[in-house]
């Protein structure tokens, strides 16, 4: 009885483990109308952004850093936005766990070809997703000499969300690029830190001080000490309020 108590406790708790959901940090802006944007940061360059029942995901994959992405619980999306072909944001598992049938890929050029679908936008490019969501696409590429094959100008997108007035800038994959100076009034920033593939510190600081967001997390960061930028950024007054997540 005692070994029949104990095999179905261990059973029990072994189910409810198994069964538990992941949990992921959710960061929530508020537009000027008082509706909130809840931005869910799964990992690296994975994010979900929800808005007034649209579900947009960014990046979405299933496993970076030898670590499992769990979309189960999350809703299907509306709109997939892909950055760029590299496997740590371009997954196509990923893309068809999320998809419905009226699910809109959004992704650059280069990835389309590969996954063999979706709606192409380039640099510059603009695109209305619904009467409140805007999209802009703008360059994300390596400036520093020997990095320019891993990210070659005029291929990826950075993306930025015009939700109601309020400005979301995701970077992609970028170093800190003379056409940041053109990114404007942005409420929340994500900025990669994984040199030699995009930004030193040094970089990302300055990046920062060019675009000046309201708020800044630093993404897609490896083991980069992150906390460093912070500092920086506190040093220098910038008044940008830096937010550190697991990242990676």
């Amino acid at each position: 009885m005692k070994v029949f108590q104990f095999l179905s406790l261990t059973l029990l708790f072994f189910t409810s483990f198994m069964n538990a959901q992941t949990t992921y940090p959710v960061k929530t802006l508020t537009t000027k109308d008082g509706k909130q944007i809840k931005i869910t940061l799964f990992k690296h360059a994975s994010l979900a952004i929800e808005y007034d029942g649209e579900e947009i995901y960014i990046d979405p994959v299933t496993k970076v850093a030898d670590t499992d992405i769990d979309y189960s619980s999350m809703p299907k999306a509306d709109y997939i936005l892909v950055t760029h072909e590299h496997w740590d944001h371009l997954d196509p598992k990923a893309i068809e766990e999320l998809s419905k049938p009226t699910t809109k890929i959004i992704l650059n050029a280069t990835s389309e070809k590969q996954l063999g679908k979706g709606i192409v936008i380039g640099n510059w490019q603009e695109m209305i997703l619904n009467d409140g969501i805007k999209l802009e696409a703008v360059p994300a590429y390596n400036t520093t000499p020997g990095r320019e094959k891993f990210h070659p100008k005029g291929n990826g997108n950075g993306y930025i969300l015009n939700i109601e007035g309020t400005r979301i800038y995701i970077a992609g994959d970028t170093e800190d690029i003379p056409e940041m100076s053109q990114i404007k009034d942005i409420d929340l920033a994500f900025l990669p830190l994984n040199q030699p593939y995009t930004m030193t510190i040094d970089q990302a600081e300055k990046a920062a001080l060019t675009i000046k967001p309201k708020i800044l997390i630093p993404y897609h960061f490896g083991d980069t000490p992150v906390d460093q930028l912070k500092e920086r950024l506190d040093k220098d007054n910038s008044g940008i309020e830096v937010l550190l997540f697991p990242m990676q």
